[in-house]
């Protein structure tokens, strides 16, 4: 690992598993734990607060020479990704707080001498698309259901964050455009094709992107460090997560976290799955005890096979939600089926 120190942030260059990583944190940790705290509690109420920091915090990462991985620290290790081609560049979802995405498009048309042709919404979820108004003149990509629930959903929470925080005020909720329904879509651009399909589950709407001549998959929501599927569908989860099996990924970039190397795909999605089904089996035990409230609350993370410090800890609050959310589909499920 390489490293210059400025006033300001220290740059890292570090070289792992074949590929280069560049990264660029700010120093000032007191404040970086603070905003930190204050972004996850957030992020575990369902809030919207403030951008405070002094400074953007950015992890940037190299994973193939065209494509570039940014990761937020000021909101659950939120991703965007950008790829690069011989007619421009595509960028698949944005950040959530308006400055980081600024900073991705700077690093596009300053240091990457390009501009953003497409925008990917992967879902709907203001984190993935609330950048997406700041490239002017770009087609935006979705699937047929993500313009339903932007513009169903999308708007009034986009004048819920602006009465709480003057930060968006500038942001204009943009439609895409250019939606498929169902299937597969394909985007040619330059040496690149973007291949995109259905993946419900986490959302309605959720799809991913192969880059096909790098086989680096960004799998959005579908694979993020806890299956979340309280918008979504339990069932419609574990169909796509069994789609992507097989699938002979380099890497996977997954929605919220770290990046999934090639030989750690498949033992990831394996878990994911793993923990789905143990999380069904312990919720139907509870809905059949005597007391099924005080056994749904003894349902823990680490019990159905997921480490609770993910995302800062902030996956123990999802696990909880995915809790209830489940007993609430098994206990309609049970009454349906009653004589």
């Amino acid at each position: 690992m390489n490293y210059t120190v400025t006033q300001d942030c220290i740059n890292l260059t570090c070289i792992h598993n074949n590929r280069k990583s560049y990264r660029c944190r700010v120093i000032d940790r007191l404040t970086l734990i603070f905003i930190r705290r204050l972004h996850i509690l957030a992020f575990q109420l369902g809030l919207v607060v403030p951008y405070i920091s002094p400074r953007i915090i950015m992890q940037r990462e190299r994973v193939a020479d065209d494509i570039y991985v940014f990761t937020s620290d000021l909101y659950a290790q939120v991703t965007a990704g950008v790829v690069v081609t011989s007619e421009g560049a595509v960028l698949i979802d944005t950040l959530a707080y308006p400055e980081e995405t600024l900073q991705v498009k700077r690093f596009v048309e300053n240091r990457l001498n390009s501009t953003v042709r497409y925008v990917i919404n992967t879902h709907f979820h203001a984190d993935h698309t609330t950048g997406t108004c700041y490239f002017k003149g770009a087609r935006v990509v979705a699937h047929a259901l993500c313009r339903e629930l932007l513009e169903r959903r999308g708007r009034q929470s986009l004048e819920r964050a602006k009465a709480s925080s003057a930060d968006f005020r500038d942001i204009e909720l943009v439609l895409p455009d250019l939606v498929f329904d169902g299937g597969t879509f394909n985007l040619h651009l330059g040496n690149k094709t973007f291949q995109m399909w259905w993946t419900p589950g986490h959302s309605q709407d959720s799809i991913v992107c192969l880059i096909k001549e790098d086989r680096v998959l960004f799998a959005a929501d579908t694979l993020m460090p806890l299956p979340y599927f309280v918008d979504g569908s339990y069932d419609d989860f574990m169909l796509s997560l069994n789609s992507l099996r097989n699938g002979n990924f380099e890497n996977i970039v997954q929605g919220h976290g770290e990046i999934v190397l090639r030989g750690e795909i498949e033992d990831k999605i394996s878990s994911d799955i793993d923990y789905l089904v143990t999380l069904r089996k312990a919720v139907d035990g509870a809905l059949a005890d005597r007391s099924p409230s005080a056994s749904l609350d003894s349902i823990d993370i680490e019990s159905c096979g997921k480490s609770r410090i993910a995302l800062n800890g902030a996956v123990e609050q999802l696990h909880r939600q995915n809790v209830i959310a489940l007993a609430s589909q098994r206990r309609r499920e049970l009454v349906q089926f009653e004589p």
